[in-house]
């Protein structure tokens, strides 16, 4: 910001609350707040109303695709043909046409091994706000597109959703797999998460309840999904610094930015599962561009590159206590044995505290700034399986079943990573069935409050049973882990929307375009039951 404003360098500190992607951007606001404050050398606040965010807010998804499989016999796809048009708004934000153009390619083969393929995407400048990053950022458009096509093709040859999925999935062996457009796939075990996805989710149970459904005149569906994402960003190091303090606390200064994710208990975890010492002892700093200065959290990349650079930190602060250690203790640097917070000459009773340490230093500190590296971005995927009930004579859509299987690789806090999916999975039932920006003929915004917006609340969200799967780790990084902020809503919209569109299969319904409000809904099966007439 400080660079974009001609503005001397200037301490940003703050906490910006829940991002999501919408906040990736520079906003007009955030730039002239900056520099009111510099240039009047006091504080300036401006806060926004909800109407506000509705009309300046960027926003996401819009992309309308054509695609097309070619498939043998067997199921097996010869070749995948996509033509999209991305819309990037009046105003081309930061990211407005990276989306469509290139995040979304990275991804648009999905979890498949497709031999010919052709892409034409165009961006294109509309009369709306402007597109940017939402939650998963052009993977969920891309995904959607291919697994919309798997369930379709599988209805249309008459094969098992599954087994179409089988014959085309990329490989363990593989692996390292390149794709269409030479993103590398370092691993993923895809028949295996859609085989404990498929146990989990009882699906040999679905035609009994199917049956049951119909009694009360509902119809009746099941969703699938196998997703993968992209995560990392373009930039793959990280800083930090750590320090041990002569009153007993260690303290991370990180460049991410906590916005919902859980970084301070995850990095707090292995930093003190590094030291040895009381998670109660560490305190994490972020926001503060006075102590460190990252790259920043987006693409799902705190984790995995900010988590390896507070590892690598840790294991930094323990080589210089022990030089320090060494001379305190009149030793070798080899005979220097470290151990839960305590330095200890091997074979003798002489020892030194980190802390202490710390304390004969200057400023009270014993402090290591260090750098931590992966090698390349993390590839998270899974499968999402879902049941939904839909009312005929309303249009109105239930999801009453959500099973998920996640490779997140090592999971470092497992109870964070299921939040994480469970509120993606929320806003991927969001985009599937209730969310939708609408403009009339003149550009003028409909959807300006939530009364006009609509967005699921909890009674809508079923229970989510997600299961973490990490026997494939990833091999690009020292933890093993893998970004998976985004990854539910990815593989949710279209399992939500695959599981509609098999309730509705029976009356020859074969697509209906998302949000797929009751409105839209009740139409197609007015219509398609008029059709019979």
């Amino acid at each position: 910001m400080t660079s974009n404003l001609s503005l001397p360098a200037t301490r940003l500190v703050g906490d910006i609350g829940g991002g999501f992607g919408q906040k990736t951007s520079l906003y007009p606001e955030d730039g002239m707040v900056a520099y009111a404050a510099v240039k009047l050398n006091r504080k300036v606040r401006w806060r926004g109303d909800r109407s506000d965010e509705f009309l300046g807010g960027t926003h996401g998804r819009d992309l309308n695709s054509t695609a097309e499989f070619a498939l043998d016999a067997k199921g097996r796809v010869q070749a995948y043909r996509v033509r999209s048009v991305g819309g990037t708004g009046a105003y081309v934000s930061g990211t407005g046409a990276l989306i469509p153009l290139v995040l979304s390619p990275f991804v648009q083969t999905g979890v498949y091994d497709l031999p010919l393929v052709h892409y034409e995407t165009k961006a294109v400048m509309t009369h709306t706000a402007p597109v940017g990053a939402y939650r998963g950022a052009g993977r969920p458009e891309a995904v959607f597109i291919v697994e919309r096509l798997m369930d379709a093709a599988a209805r249309q040859i008459g094969m098992d959703p599954r087994a179409i999925r089988k014959v085309n999935y990329v490989k363990p062996a593989q692996m390292p797999y390149t794709n269409a457009v030479g993103q590398v796939y370092d691993s993923g075990a895809f028949a295996h998460m859609l085989e404990r996805a498929s146990k989990l989710a009882d699906w040999d149970g679905f035609a009994a309840r199917k049956r049951a459904a119909k009694k009360k005149g509902l119809l009746y569906g099941r969703g699938l999904t196998s997703y993968i994402e992209w995560t990392g960003g373009t930039v793959h190091t990280e800083k930090v610094s750590l320090h041990a303090t002569a009153e007993g606390r260690v303290i991370l200064n990180a460049g991410t930015q906590a916005m919902g994710q859980g970084l301070q208990t995850s990095f707090s975890q292995m930093v003190a599962a590094a030291l040895g010492i009381p998670i109660d002892k560490i305190d994490v700093v972020q926001g503060d561009t006075d102590l460190a200065i990252g790259f920043g959290s987006v693409g799902s990349r705190s984790l995995f590159v900010g988590g390896t650079a507070a590892v690598v930190s840790a294991s930094d602060l323990i080589t210089k206590a022990r030089e320090k250690a060494s001379h305190m203790l009149e030793a070798s640097i080899e005979d220097i044995e470290y151990r839960d917070g305590m330095l200890t000459v091997v074979g003798t009773d002489k020892r030194i505290g980190l802390f202490e340490i710390a304390g004969k230093e200057n400023g009270g500190r014993l402090s290591v700034d260090s750098e931590g590296q992966a090698d390349g971005p993390t590839w998270p995927n899974g499968t999402h399986i879902c049941e939904v009930e839909v009312d005929p004579e309303t249009g109105i859509t239930r999801v009453v079943r959500y099973t998920t299987v996640d490779d997140v690789g090592v999971a470092i806090n497992p109870m964070l990573v299921t939040g994480q999916v469970h509120g993606g999975v929320a806003q991927g039932i969001g985009q599937a069935l209730y969310e939708g920006v609408a403009y009339d003929a003149e550009g003028q915004l409909l959807t300006a409050s939530y009364q006009d917006y609509c967005i699921p609340r909890a009674d809508d969200i079923p229970p989510i049973e997600v299961t973490l799967d990490g026997s494939a780790p990833c091999r690009t990084n020292p933890l093993g882990a893998k970004g998976c902020g985004e990854s539910g809503a990815i593989g949710g919209p279209p399992c939500i929307t695959n599981g509609v569109m098999d309730a509705l299969s029976e009356l020859g319904i074969k697509s209906i375009t998302t949000p797929l409000s009751p409105l839209k809904v009740w139409q197609a099966i007015r219509e398609a039951k008029a059709a019979r007439v």
